[in-house]
C-alpha cells in the first residue's frame, strides 16, 4: 500500500527547496548563490552617479525610477556569472537590465548605457530587439515570454565569456555569442544597430544595473552565482 508524507512533511520540504522573499534557500546556499539585495535597504547599491538613491526601497524591492541616475548598479564588477531576479512592470514601461557596464564615467556625447549590455524590459507584445527579453537592438528574444502588468516575472542572465543567455519565467528567449559582433553599428547578419560598439572586444566585466528610463518597475530576489 502506497503512503502519502503527511502535510507537515511537504510543507517542510517546499521549505528547503525555496526561501521567503529576498532570502537564500539552503538549497541556493549550498549551491553557490549570493544576495545581493536585502530586500529592506540600498546596502552595496548606489545610483549610476555613484550617489544614494533618491527612491527609497519600495515594498521590498529595488524601484530605480527617480533614483537620481540612469540606473541603479551593484557596487562590484562581475565577469562569468548566472544572476536571477524577479521584476515586474507599470503600464507603458520601459525600463532594462544592465550587464557588464564596464566604466560608469559616459563617454562625450553617449549615456553611460554605452558603456555595457541591456537586457530589454518593455511593456510590449511583440518579440523585436527592444522588447522584454532581448539583448536591447542587438539580438531578438525567441518570444516575449513576459507576463501582464503587475504580474512577477523571473528572469535569469548567464554569462560566459562571450556567451549570453536569457531565461525568461522557465524559457530561453536568447542564445547569443557577441564574438560574433565583430564591427560596430553591424549585428552578425549585417544590419545595423546603434552602438559604436565590436562587442567581440567590449569588456568581460562589469557593472550590473536596473535603469530608469522613465517609469516604476520592481526587482527583488536578487541572486548571483559566480561560475568557473
Amino acid at each position: 500500500m502506497r503512503h502519502s508524507l503527511p502535510i507537515v512533511s511537504l510543507c517542510l520540504l517546499a521549505s528547503l527547496a525555496s526561501a521567503a522573499d529576498n532570502e537564500l534557500s539552503d538549497l541556493e546556499k549550498k549551491d553557490g548563490w549570493q544576495l545581493l539585495f536585502d530586500g529592506k535597504t540600498h546596502a552595496g547599491w548606489m545610483t549610476s552617479s555613484e550617489k544614494p538613491s533618491k527612491t527609497p526601497v519600495d515594498d521590498g524591492c529595488i524601484n530605480p525610477h527617480k533614483c537620481g541616475g540612469y540606473m541603479m548598479i551593484h557596487e562590484k564588477m562581475w565577469e562569468d556569472f548566472s544572476l536571477q531576479f524577479d521584476f515586474k512592470i507599470s503600464p507603458k514601461c520601459n525600463s532594462g537590465v544592465f550587464i557588464r557596464t564596464s566604466s560608469l564615467k559616459p563617454r562625450p556625447g553617449k549615456d553611460v548605457g554605452f558603456n555595457g549590455i541591456e537586457v530589454a524590459i518593455d511593456d510590449t507584445k511583440t518579440a523585436g530587439y527592444h522588447d522584454t527579453g532581448a539583448l536591447y537592438d542587438l539580438v531578438k528574444p525567441t518570444k516575449n515570454a513576459m507576463k501582464a502588468v503587475g504580474e512577477w516575472n523571473h528572469m535569469v542572465i548567464t554569462c560566459q565569456g562571450h556567451k549570453v543567455t536569457i531565461q525568461l519565467n522557465g524559457e530561453t528567449v536568447v542564445k547569443a555569442d557577441m564574438a560574433e559582433f565583430e564591427k560596430p553599428n553591424l549585428r552578425p547578419d549585417g544590419s545595423a544597430h546603434k552602438f559604436d560598439v565590436a562587442f567581440k572586444d567590449h569588456p568581460l566585466r562589469g557593472f550590473i544595473g536596473f535603469q530608469d528610463h522613465g517609469s516604476p518597475c520592481w526587482f527583488k530576489n536578487i541572486k548571483i552565482k559566480l561560475l568557473k
